[in-house]
């Protein structure tokens, strides 16, 4: 049976903490940083009081609540936790002691958490779109449902169970998913790697051409529209490549990517600087243009089958050559030459028509499963607000 809350402003269990330091002492001071959406407060870089020019400092405690001036306004309110202790806090936040014998923390932190304030401190904020700022009053006059104490503690206790289990769900749902491809890559391995055959070792520059679209690595000319430009923040899934880009280049630098590598259909974009290895392969040709990031892999079909060669790239076999061969302690940067100079296993066609087809398989039941996982999380993410939703209207 619901329960009906009373309505009352924060002011009743909280007070403005008013203390300030006009100089901070020279010494390193811990700082805060509240995170949005009632995401909680964690610690920050610290700060040398010895540089620090701004006055009305303030010295934080543990326990005490912190809002940000800024961005109050979208859920930037917390608990200072332990560690933050004596964090030095700049006029740009303010402090609130709090008043336990009405208010069990925990319980404000869900009202944090589910950014209930936020409308009502959105009306209140005054100024410019970009700097709506949230006086302290704004958040002491704003209301929230306050149970009794007793009721409080049994509210945070019903919803951290049910919290933990959705948790649970969720961990269970991301094992199976890590099983799945475990499974994949154990199997990649015993093909390309453990297989006991008497398959030919050839060198990957025998088997296929290896592309650099752009070898003097300049910087594209971009512009607001014309052809898509990708990169590997464009690969979806474990096949796809996306074509809505957020980033165009002039027609100049396609055509002069286009005199270097004309694409089709079974070539492989892959990634030889930064996460090295990450492989999709053309299955529809169209117009854009690739980042320095990428090469193109143009099987040589007479010897080996385009989605062989995207397994073999994909495998742990290349993916360690590939760390070994490396030409940067900062990023990593695969250099063409170590590409071409890697090996692969070339079965009879049969064989790889066979290797093909239990591979693809095999990849589309575990998409299958992490798609299934994705819309688990979403649902899950979605109970959190229903939750407390309910918390607030007393139907817990």
């Amino acid at each position: 049976m619901s329960k009906i809350y009373p309505l009352v402003p924060l002011y009743e269990v909280l007070t403005e903490y008013k203390e300030y330091i006009e100089t901070p002492e020279p010494k390193i001071y811990p700082k805060l940083s509240v995170k949005l959406y009632g995401k909680g407060v964690v610690l920050d870089e610290p700060a040398d009081g010895t540089f620090l020019r701004m006055k009305k400092h303030q010295i934080a405690k543990s326990g005490q609540v912190i809002l940000s001036e800024i961005w109050g306004k979208k859920g930037a309110i917390g608990f200072v936790p332990p560690e933050g202790n004596g964090a030095l806090c700049t006029s740009h936040f303010f402090l609130f002691d709090v008043n336990y014998k009405k208010l069990e923390p925990k319980y404000l932190q869900l009202i944090f958490s589910a950014n209930f304030l936020e409308e009502q401190l959105n009306i209140e904020a005054k100024g410019t779109t970009g700097y709506a700022a949230v006086r302290p009053k704004y958040l002491l006059a704003a209301k929230m449902p306050l149970p009794p104490l007793e009721e409080q503690r049994r509210i945070v206790a019903r919803v951290e169970e049910l919290v933990g289990k959705v948790e649970e769900v969720r961990s269970l749902r991301k094992k199976v998913n890590q099983e799945a491809q475990a499974l994949l890559d154990s199997i990649l391995h015993k093909v390309f790697v453990d297989e006991e055959n008497v398959w030919t070792q050839l060198n990957v520059g025998s088997v296929a051409e290896i592309i650099d679209p752009n070898p003097s690595h300049r910087m594209p000319h971009y512009s607001e529209h014309g052809v898509p430009f990708i990169s590997t923040v464009d690969f979806e899934g474990s096949e796809s490549i996306r074509k809505k880009t957020a980033k165009y280049v002039t027609e100049e630098t396609y055509d002069e990517q286009l005199k270097r590598c004309a694409f089709a259909i079974g070539d492989i974009l892959y990634s030889r600087i930064g996460t090295i290895g990450q492989a999709r392969i053309l299955t529809e040709v169209w117009d854009f243009a690739l980042s320095h990031v990428l090469v193109v892999v143009k099987p040589n079909r007479d010897i080996v089958l385009p989605r062989f060669l995207l397994w073999y790239l994909r495998s742990d076999s290349i993916i360690a050559q590939a760390a070994n061969a490396t030409r940067s302690v900062g990023v990593p940067d695969l250099g063409i030459k170590r590409i071409r100079e890697f090996h692969i296993p070339v079965p009879p066609f049969p064989e790889q028509h066979r290797i093909v087809a239990y591979l693809d398989q095999l990849q589309s039941k575990v998409g299958a499963m992490k798609h299934l996982r994705e819309e688990a999380m979403t649902e899950l993410d979605a109970l959190l607000p229903s939750i407390l939703n309910k918390a607030f209207k007393g139907e817990l």
